[in-house]
C-alpha cells in the first residue's frame, strides 16, 4: 500500500509524496505501452514505414512533442519494440524446451518448432518487425537491439541440433564446414553452450531454422492461404519429415 506525505513546497502550494509519485509512474508505463501497441498495429496496416512518431501521436490523440517525452527518437522506440518481441519470442520457445522431457529428443524438438509457430502466429506484427520487413533507416544499437534475447534463440536453435546430433551425426561424416565459415557473433553464442558440437552440428542447426521458419513465414505473411485449407498438418508433416531425416523416432 502506497503511503502519503504532505508538505508546502516553495511556492506554498501543497506538496504530495509518493502516492504521486507512484500514480505518474504507472500513467507513465499505461503510455509507454500504449505507444508500443500503436505502433505495432500501424506496422501491420502500412509496414514498416508507417512507424513515426507524429503517425503514433496522431493515433494516440498527443502533441508531436508529447511524444518525444516517451521516445526522443524513432529509434529508440524501434530498438524497445524488438527488445520486448525479441524477448517474448525467447521465453515461449525456451519455456517450450523445458517443459518437454529431455530423454525424448523427438518430442523436445516438436515442443520448440510449436512454440515458435505458435507464438509468431499469434504476434504477426512482432515476427515481421524481427524477422521480416526492415523499419527503413532503422540503426540497431551497437551489439543489436535484444542481444540476450538473439542469444537465447540461438542457443535455442543450436539445442536442437545438440538433441539431434547422438542420432544424425553419422548422416553428416562429409560435412565440408569448418569454423570459419560461420560468423563469428554467432559462435560467441553457441559455442559457450554447447562446446563439444562440431561445424557440422551447427550447419545443421541452421538447416533445421531453415525447415521451421520457412513454412512460418508464409503462413505469417498468408502466402499459404490459396494453397491449403491445412497449413498446421503442413507444418506438422514437415516436421515429421525433418525428425525421420535426422533419423529420430517418435515423430507424430
Amino acid at each position: 500500500m502506497e503511503s502519503e506525505t504532505t508538505g508546502r513546497g516553495p511556492t506554498g502550494r501543497r506538496v504530495t509524496g509518493s502516492r504521486t509519485t507512484g500514480r505518474r509512474e504507472r500513467l507513465r508505463a499505461e503510455t509507454t505501452a500504449e505507444i508500443k501497441k500503436v505502433a505495432l498495429e500501424l506496422l501491420a496496416s502500412g509496414g514498416p514505414d508507417a512507424i513515426t512518431l507524429r503517425a503514433i501521436a496522431r493515433e494516440m490523440g498527443m502533441t508531436a512533442n508529447a511524444i518525444y517525452g516517451y521516445f526522443a527518437t524513432r529509434d529508440d522506440l524501434v530498438t524497445a519494440l524488438v527488445h520486448d518481441v525479441y524477448t517474448a519470442l525467447a521465453d515461449a520457445v525456451d519455456a517450450a524446451w523445458g517443459s518437454a522431457s529431455g530423454l525424448d529428443p523427438a518430442g523436445r524438438i516438436q515442443a520448440w518448432a510449436h512454440a515458435f509457430r505458435g507464438w509468431s502466429l499469434a504476434n504477426p506484427e512482432g515476427f515481421r518487425l524481427i524477422y521480416g520487413d526492415p523499419v527503413p533507416g532503422y540503426l540497431a544499437p551497437e551489439g543489436g537491439a535484444a542481444p540476450e534475447a538473439a542469444r537465447r534463440v540461438c542457443t535455442g536453435l543450436a539445442g536442437l541440433a545438440d538433441a539431434a546430433w547422438p542420432y544424425a551425426a553419422h548422416l553428416y561424416a562429409d560435412s565440408e564446414f569448418d569454423w570459419p565459415d560461420f560468423d563469428a557473433g554467432l559462435l560467441d553464442k553457441v559455442r559457450p553452450a554447447f562446446p563439444d558440437l562440431p561445424p557440422a552440428a551447427v550447419a545443421l542447426a541452421l538447416r533445421i531454422w531453415g525447415h521451421l521458419h520457412g513454412l512460418v513465414s508464409l503462413e505469417v505473411y498468408g502466402h499459404l492461404r490459396t494453397q491449403t485449407v491445412s497449413p498446421e498438418k503442413l507444418f506438422r508433416e514437415e516436421l515429421a519429415a525433418l525428425l525421420r531425416s535426422l533419423a529420430l523416432a517418435g515423430s507424430r
